[in-house]
């Protein structure tokens, strides 16, 4: 359990570092156009915002922290 914490706690803020810095995307399809059969799509590409990134570097800190106290 105790390393399961730490290892999860690693991964977490070091992906809220990822993301705090911009480096996370994803990809949203998005209809803007549909006359019957037809229809058009935009693909956009989003961002993680850079609040979501603090807090996954908090949290994971924060599991860290706790198993590394856990006996």
């Amino acid at each position: 359990m105790r390393m399961g914490l730490i290892i999860a706690g690693i991964i977490i803020a070091a992906l809220g570092i990822a993301g705090y810095l911009g480096k996370l995307n994803f990809n949203h399809d998005k209809e803007v156009l549909k006359v019957g059969d037809l229809s058009a799509t935009v693909q956009e590409e989003k961002t993680v915002p850079q609040w979501i990134g603090g807090i996954a570097v908090l949290v994971g800190a924060g599991l860290v922290v706790v198993g590394a106290m856990r006996k």
